[in-house]
């Protein structure tokens, strides 16, 4: 098995280290990637500052051929690169190559948006003072980017790092987990396709803790990561950098009197467990009124006695593995945990190496990690309450706020829920698991700092920059 190198300045480079990546199912080795020595970190952002005025300056037509190309091109390989999504991170297969097929998106994305990204004409003369004024306002890079991926999306939010970076010429040196390095390298491999300049997009794999270097380097004034609570150590760390955080949480789905319970119950079954769990947007709270509550934990457990477990290789497989084992036994130790505090397991529950089984729990303490902390892995809990006041106030009884759901076919109460819910986006008669790549997400409270997205991340990378015209005739 051959050792994959990674690319420093879109050229091919091998280091004096290597990470071994291991299939979490199987427990066999996926591949062998080449680390980066100090001196070649030193030399990927050399390039990306080098770089950085000739990305800033590039076309839009050059900067949207390349997304173009690298659109087309996850597209042309979605299969080689779902099976190395699945290889590495032991995602079910089904779900592998739903995420290719989001990736193309979002550099397709990426490159209607860098053709359209033309400024804001904002006329002065509104005030005699300014007669004969008008203003040009445009963004600009703030400067080259950190990008730390976590490794339950290997392509998608390595997507949402580099694209977005792309569309608005400011370079990049991306830092995949260690865990699912692969798929960002073949990224990587189609991206030195393009005829973008060398240093604009860097792709090094390395252990955890060799990044601080990365972190701290003063050439690198803005750092986006996707993770856990380590963001805010970095924000703490480097508090002068622009700093972009999306940390997850313990998102809630809300089921109301008037909700499709047929509907709510198979979403809610499949988006708490899907990839076992491993999706900061996954179902963790289920908080169900009292009117529907019997009824609707009666359906949901049917649904997710149903999911299809075990393979991830199986195009039938619903629920595959946890990254590692060490994630399996902290799952079930929370389980354990809340059922010495007086929770009752309906279903699942137990532990088959790096395969949980998926699990509903209802009467959990309130004080429980599983309902408190991010579990993250295939558990819904189940929070019964009196009504929609005592729901929503149960949503926001948290110390996140990423996304919620809101099963209702009530107007009014969808728009009371986007204006009382405390989180960065409310999914009315669905899952809060889904995510279009184009609208703006993020989180607010533990869930971070920031919006991601293709536009969001556009602004967020880059800062107005104003120009007035004196002596205009409009």
């Amino acid at each position: 098995m051959s050792t994959l190198p990674f690319w420093l300045a879109g050229t091919a480079a091998t280091g004096d280290s290597e990470l071994t990546v291991v299939n979490p199912y199987t427990g066999e080795v996926a591949g062998r990637v080449s680390v980066p020595s100090a001196d070649q970190v030193e030399q990927a952002v050399d390039a990306a500052r080098a770089v950085a005025a000739e990305a800033a300056a590039l076309p839009a037509h050059a900067k949207a051929a390349a997304l173009d190309h690298i659109s087309r091109r996850i597209g042309e390989r979605a299969e080689e690169i779902a099976r190395t999504i699945t290889a590495e991170s032991g995602k079910p297969i089904k779900w592998a190559r739903v995420e290719a097929a989001r990736a193309v998106s979002v550099f397709r994305w990426a490159a209607e948006e860098a053709r359209r990204d033309s400024g804001e004409l904002q006329r002065l003369d509104t005030d005699p003072g300014a007669t004969g004024r008008i203003a040009l306002i445009r963004r600009v890079p703030h400067g080259p980017v950190l990008g730390i991926s976590p490794f339950n999306f290997p392509l998608n939010l390595v997507a949402h790092k580099i694209a977005p970076a792309i569309a608005v010429g400011a370079p990049i040196v991306l830092k995949p987990a260690p865990a699912t390095p692969m798929t960002a390298l073949l990224l990587g491999e189609i991206i030195a396709e393009t005829d973008l300049p060398a240093g604009l997009v860097s792709v090094l794999p390395m252990p955890n803790d060799l990044a601080g270097r990365l972190i701290d380097d003063e050439r690198v004034p803005v750092i986006s990561f996707t993770g856990g609570a380590f963001g805010w150590e970095i924000r703490k760390r480097v508090p002068h950098k622009h700093v972009t955080l999306e940390l997850g949480g313990n998102a809630a789905a809300v089921v109301l009197d008037d909700a499709d319970l047929e509907w709510a119950a198979g979403r809610i079954a499949l988006f708490g467990n899907n990839q076992a769990g491993q999706v900061c947007i996954g179902v963790q709270r289920v908080v169900v009124t009292d009117a529907v509550h019997d009824e609707f934990v009666a359906r949901l457990v049917e649904k997710v006695e149903a999911l299809g477990t075990g393979d991830p290789a199986d195009a039938g497989t619903d629920v595959g593995p946890l990254v590692n084992e060490a994630a399996a036994i902290r799952v079930q130790e929370w389980v354990e945990e809340a059922v010495a505090g007086g929770a009752r397991v309906l279903t699942g529950g137990t532990r088959d190496g790096v395969t949980v089984a998926p699990t509903v729990i209802v009467d959990a303490p309130a004080d429980s990690r599983v309902v408190r902390q991010e579990v993250f892995g295939p558990v819904l809990v189940i929070q019964r309450v009196a009504d929609t006041d005592a729901a929503f106030a149960a949503v926001n009884d948290s110390d996140f706020g990423l996304q919620a759901g809101v099963f209702t076919r009530d107007l009014p109460t969808a728009f009371r829920a986007q204006r009382e819910l405390e989180v960065g986006g409310v999914i009315i008669g669905d899952v809060p698991t889904f995510r279009a790549d184009q609208m703006p997400y993020g989180g607010v409270k533990g869930s971070g700092v920031g919006r991601e997205g293709v536009r969001a991340a556009m602004t967020d990378l880059t800062y107005e920059r104003v120009m007035v015209l004196t002596g205009i005739t409009l």
